[in-house]
């Protein structure tokens, strides 16, 4: 939300006895927290969609144009531990000035690739330390590094804009 009223920075606050914390506070290995902050600095940009929602409240939707290439980028966020959800995305034209300044016409008839990244805990156990992408453990590499992820091609879609 804060994003809509330009805001740019993003903290966490890891309370004393919490753990809150993006890294393990003695391996310094990422909690599955990080993946998602990581994941979220990498395709969501800076110019906040107008995103609207009906149903369940367990259901959270935010929008964004990409970070680094055309296109608009969908965040859904399931907060049920017992309930799956089936979404379809309606484009609006009723933008909001900031977002139609964003936008670009795709040419008629273009198709593009509609990438998917879906973060579940292993075992659905919402308490795990381990965070599955696409159905991959998120772990570090033997060099301790980040490990390399990418979207599941998901099928292509006929959208009538797109951000610049």
């Amino acid at each position: 939300m804060t994003s809509t009223f330009n805001h740019k920075v993003f903290c966490r606050q890891a309370f004393i006895g919490g753990n809150y914390a993006l890294l393990n506070t003695t391996s310094f290995i990422p909690n599955p927290d990080y993946y998602g902050a990581l994941l979220w600095h990498r395709l969501m940009g800076k110019h906040v969609l107008s995103t609207t929602r009906s149903g369940s409240p367990y259901l959270r939707a935010y929008s964004h144009c990409s970070r680094k290439q055309p296109g608009i980028t969908l965040l859904l966020i399931n907060m049920s531990n017992s309930t799956s959800f089936n979404v379809s995305v309606e484009n609006d034209f009723n933008l909001n000035p900031e977002s139609r300044r964003n936008l670009k016409a795709v040419s008629e008839g273009s198709k593009q690739q509609r990438e998917e990244y879906h973060l579940t805990p292993k075992d659905g156990n919402i308490q795990s330390d381990v965070l599955l992408l696409n159905g991959v453990p998120l772990k570090l590499t033997e060099s301790l590094d980040i490990p390399t992820y990418g979207p599941k091609a998901c099928g292509s879609f006929y959208p009538n804009h797109c951000c610049a």
